[in-house]
């Protein structure tokens, strides 16, 4: 397994992964139209080579014999900062692989990396958003130490989910 940035090129095969790996976790809580219309817009090949090219998000990814199977992403500035007290956030905006690469460390390989860009950027916290209904990502949030601090929504189509918006502050765990 290789861990690496994301290129231009991964683009399109970053662009399944995040639509695969999102339906194979989510899928089943959607009327079709409003999966269809989120995995067009966020999962779209366009605006993923957008994100990769831009300078608000950073990609890490995770290569298994030129294959993607997992991948985290950080966006700075954070669309969550307004609900912080922190100076600086960054947002961890997904942190995502496909069924049979869960659970066997990977995501503890890519938040090691998310934790550790976000210290020598020099923020002071990492802001995440996760379903309500999560509970398996919520308690592994939660081994790194992040906290409950809001209720959000997350809109997938017309269809809007509670989420809990999570936030670690950087400093505060050894």
């Amino acid at each position: 397994m290789i861990l690496r940035p994301a290129t231009i090129a991964d683009a399109p095969a970053l662009s399944r992964l995040g639509a695969e790996s999102f339906t194979a976790a989510f899928g089943h809580l959607y009327r079709e139209a409003d999966l269809t219309a989120f995995i067009a817009e966020v999962h779209d090949p366009a605006a993923v080579a957008e994100e990769i090219a831009g300078s608000e998000c950073t990609h890490r990814l995770a290569d298994e014999n030129g294959k993607l199977v997992a991948f985290c992403k950080l966006r700075h500035p954070s669309h969550y900062a307004h609900h912080s007290t922190a100076r600086d956030p960054i947002e961890l905006g997904q942190l995502y692989a496909l069924p049979g690469y869960t659970g066997a460390g990977l995501g503890a390989q890519l938040m090691d990396w998310a934790l550790e860009q976000a210290r020598t950027r020099g923020h002071d916290a990492v802001l995440l958003s996760v379903y309500s209904e999560n509970f398996g990502a919520q308690r592994f949030y939660q081994r790194y130490g992040f906290a409950h601090i809001a209720d959000i929504t997350f809109r997938v189509g017309e269809h809007i989910d509670p989420e809990f918006l999570y936030e670690l502050r950087l400093g505060e765990r050894a």
